[in-house]
């Protein structure tokens, strides 16, 4: 995809709003109900903007919603490209493109994800401090465009560590809220802060593969996010990711994993989700 690509999507979507988003967030399996409650909402599906694919998977509405949030102007990715369903890299990534070229300069990823970690159980957050490519290959490989971004870009800072400062404090805002309100005295550990091992899919991981990944330094496991990280830091967008721990990782425990237990978490925790998206935005 070119950069003539990506303006031609930008146009298509700046001229059905005239909110100039400088924030977008890209909403995983079972988040997407944030994007529901913008205001001054324009909600536009994949297949009407150019060069966007569509996305196939449940729990992934496939539209772009630009609206606000406590007044603040938001592109919101309700759903969002795989690369096991099938897509380029180039697809995967091309919306990071089109926000880099609507002049976006901050976005937050957010997946569901497996936990490797005993104490990190589903219904928790995870705050990405890094990641593992394990998906068998680099978004950036091939021609590259130097108007987006150097050959061989820096990855040693990819999630912006002030945004994370941000998020970290917001998120023990709202554990000390509820602890003392009395709605759940073991609130305050929510939120994790671990690196997520991103794998292509589309089947889950064996046990086996979990316990390598552990050896990795793998917190997380999912198959989604890096590419688009890869590809937001490779043109200079601030990034921050945060993983909803939908399940256990295979073999932590003898469950079977289903699609339909990470859209059951999901829907469960998408009210403290929410809450957090909404204190965050208000601070970048």
């Amino acid at each position: 995809m070119t950069l003539e690509n990506a303006a031609e999507a930008a146009d298509l979507i700046h001229s059905k709003t005239e909110l100039r988003p400088r924030i977008a967030i890209v909403l995983g399996s079972g988040l997407g109900a944030f994007a529901d409650e913008l205001e001054e909402a324009v909600s536009i599906p994949y297949e009407e903007i150019p060069h966007f694919v569509r996305s196939t998977v449940e729990g992934h509405a496939g539209r772009l919603v630009i609206g606000t949030c406590s007044g603040v102007p938001l592109v919101v990715q309700q759903g969002r490209f795989h690369f096991y369903e099938g897509y380029s890299m180039e697809q995967v990534m091309f919306p990071m493109r089109v926000f880099g070229r609507m002049g976006v300069d901050a976005v937050i990823l957010t997946n569901a994800a497996g936990s490797l970690k005993a104490g990190m159980r589903p219904g928790d957050l995870m705050l990405i401090a890094d990641h593992i490519n394990m998906m068998g290959v680099n978004p950036l490989r091939g021609p590259n465009d130097e108007r987006r971004g150097p050959r061989f870009p820096d990855m040693t800072q990819v999630y912006d560590r002030e945004l994370q400062r941000l998020i970290d404090e917001e998120a023990n805002g709202i554990a000390k809220e509820r602890v003392e309100a009395g709605k759940d005295k073991t609130f305050k550990d929510f939120l994790h802060r671990g690196v997520y091992c991103a794998l292509s899919g589309p089947t889950y991981e064996t046990p086996a593969e979990i316990r390598l990944y552990r050896t990795l330094g793998a917190d997380a496991v999912g198959m989604s996010t890096v590419p688009e990280a890869i590809a937001a830091r490779h043109q200079g967008t601030r990034v921050a990711g945060i993983s909803c721990i939908t399940n256990f990782a295979a073999g932590m425990t003898d469950d079977i994993i289903h699609h339909d237990e990470v859209m059951e978490v999901g829907a469960r925790v998408s009210e403290v989700f929410k809450e957090l998206l909404r204190r965050v935005i208000k601070r970048i």
